[in-house]
């Protein structure tokens, strides 16, 4: 999946010949007209994985570290933080288009960059998952055994959607507040 999304962005940028095809034409005006909107849904979907992240850190890397979990919240909310992270695949889905379009303005290293952080999320939910570093860290004798390093990678790979999020929180802010001075003119 990350293979293709880079692909297209590449060829976006380098070639008219999607750009021709009068599906992927209506689906660009579409998504221009409705950006505003589009940018909003996005950042609101993929901030909700704030608190799966604070979970993470604070009930998982800091009870490896210090021994001590530092979750406040009643352990219901672990099992919340959980199916939040389910919420990860529409995000993904969804912050993916928001680069591409971003793309196709104006390429730049840092959206591509910020593309490539959203992406390597699926080597992180498909491969090496939240129930693999929990195994890991908790000593738990299971079929697979995975060495330290892979589970500090996939905690890793969560902690690149941060710098996403920050960007497509401050791009909301900004786009909210020239549509409204929009509409004050």
């Amino acid at each position: 999946m990350m293979i293709l999304v880079i692909t297209i962005a590449i060829r976006l940028r380098r070639s008219d010949d999607l750009l021709k095809n009068l599906m992927f034409q209506k689906f660009w005006a579409w998504y221009q007209n409705n950006y505003t909107l589009v940018l909003t849904a996005t950042t609101l979907l993929f901030f909700i994985q704030i608190f799966h992240l604070y979970w993470l850190f604070t009930d998982v890397v800091l009870l490896r570290l210090t021994g001590t979990s530092y979750f406040v919240f009643p352990s219901f909310w672990g099992a919340v933080s959980t199916f939040l992270d389910y919420s990860e695949i529409p995000a993904i889905i969804s912050t993916s288009i928001l680069y591409l379009h971003f793309l196709r303005e104006k390429f730049t290293a840092k959206n591509f960059l910020y593309l490539l952080f959203i992406n390597i999320q699926w080597l992180h939910i498909l491969w090496i998952t939240d129930e693999v570093v929990i195994e890991h860290f908790t000593q738990y004798e299971g079929i697979f055994q995975w060495h330290a390093a892979v589970a500090w990678l996939a905690i890793l790979i969560d902690y690149l959607e941060l710098p996403v999020i920050y960007d497509t929180v401050k791009r909301t802010i900004i786009e909210i507040k020239n549509q409204a001075s929009k509409i004050k003119l």
